[in-house]
């Protein structure tokens, strides 16, 4: 545990309000309103502006992941603003305890809390692999599973309203949608407990009220994004790369969140094929994996059939599709999962594709921009540009370059 580590204790959950940061509004809303149901405060941040970043780099160091100077310049912004008691405020961070940098995120968000004179606010790591104890803060069995289905659902609706956005007749109308379904699905999760049947009957639902929304006939150019996980989903960290897309005429397509919890597991599997690591939890990790495959499987079919939305691949495609391109041993931050993300992209007729990137992510960098070329070189129909997301890029250089990629597109 870090230095500064501050237990988030029993007494706290009572009137403290958690605040995180908002990388996927959707998945993280859901999840959200899942630890709320749990008694809870939790709210997801919604400031932004250039302020944020001049923040994160005032408390960090300039080298420091782009990522972690956002989220540490959002809470800061938050903290400052006057809007909470900071005696009565914690902060919430997702990570997954890998070997990218950001596993450390949570030491440096504490040491810029010390430096800003907030030492004393308990920063609560939310990880599958328990990398701290917080007595204050612990999930249910039933609350992982609620969180389970709330990416799913997430998923789904972050897919539908993607797909109808650039069509609506009434602007807003599909994101006014996708936020209405998240506190109804909380609603029904939390009335009527959770149930694959009942999940399947909500998603049949939800399809057939995308299905009804008011759309343009015409078809606009595909975009897929892949990239680093925060700035690939989140705003903040893209410079709102996604409504961008959208306002030149294309239409995005992002590979999901529920993915990339499957490529975590499934870098536990390939742990032990490789180097019979983690003998003991090896069966249970493929059993876990191969039900969460199932389910996903469910989904995908339920789309194919409802025969209006285009289906993501299945996970066990995805791997398929990285043989002879990389290794599943190349896993640290996003590894093969970055360019398996952009073939399957292509292989489901996405032949667009932006990849975003921390600059300086090395992981990134080499699995992103390096394996660029040879997916090019096997795939000479698709378009990639690689751009770099920095507190010192230029985001005129940024527009300009995906404007230039929008134009080969079209």
């Amino acid at each position: 545990m870090s230095g500064n580590y501050v237990e988030f204790t029993k007494e706290m959950k009572k009137d403290y309000t958690i605040l995180a940061p908002n990388m996927l509004p959707l998945q993280f809303s859901l999840i959200a309103k899942v630890l709320e149901t749990e008694g809870y405060n939790v709210e997801l941040l919604q400031n932004s502006g250039t302020n944020i970043p001049e923040l994160g780099l005032k408390y960090c160091h300039n080298d420091t992941c782009y990522p972690a100077i956002l989220v540490i310049g959002q809470f800061l912004d938050a903290l400052l603003s006057g809007k909470y008691d900071t005696n009565k405020v914690a902060l919430l961070y997702f990570q997954t305890g890998g070997g990218c940098r950001a596993s450390n995120y949570i030491s440096l968000i504490r040491k810029a809390l010390k430096k800003a004179g907030l030492g004393h606010i308990p920063v609560i790591s939310l990880s599958l692999r328990g990398l701290e104890k917080h007595s204050g803060f612990k999930l249910s069995l039933s609350a992982l599973h609620r969180c389970v289905y709330a990416v799913l659902y997430g998923d789904l609706l972050f897919s539908l309203r993607n797909q109808c956005k650039p069509y609506e007749l009434i602007s807003g109308a599909a994101q006014t949608l996708a936020e209405e379904y998240c506190d109804k699905l909380i609603r029904k999760m939390s009335a009527d407990g959770i149930s694959f049947k009942k999940f399947k009957a909500n998603c049949s639902l939800i399809l057939d009220a995308f299905a009804k929304l008011p759309r343009k006939k015409e078809k606009k150019v595909q975009v897929g994004i892949v990239g680093e996980i925060y700035v690939k989903f989140s705003p903040l960290g893209n410079n709102n790369l996604e409504q961008l897309l959208v306002d030149n005429g294309a239409e995005v397509t992002i590979p999901g969140l529920f993915d990339f919890f499957m490529y975590c597991m499934y870098n536990q599997i390939s742990d032990y094929i490789l180097y019979k690591k983690g003998r003991l939890f090896h069966p249970a990790i493929k059993f876990a994996f191969n039900f969460m495959l199932k389910k996903q499987a469910e989904v995908i079919r339920l789309i194919k059939e409802h025969g209006v939305f285009r289906a993501p691949a299945k996970f066990s495609r995805v791997i398929e599709l990285t043989e002879g391109y990389i290794s599943h041993g190349c896993k640290m931050g996003e590894g093969w999962l970055l360019p398996a993300e952009m073939l399957e992209l292509a292989d489901s007729g996405v032949k667009n594709i932006v990849c975003t990137q921390p600059f300086g992510c090395l992981p990134n960098h080499i699995c992103g921009k390096g394996m660029m070329k040879p997916i090019k070189d096997r795939n000479p129909d698709i378009n990639i540009v690689a751009i770099d997301y920095d507190a010192s890029a230029s985001q005129v250089n940024q527009v300009n370059r995906i404007k230039l990629m929008l134009a080969n597109a079209k």
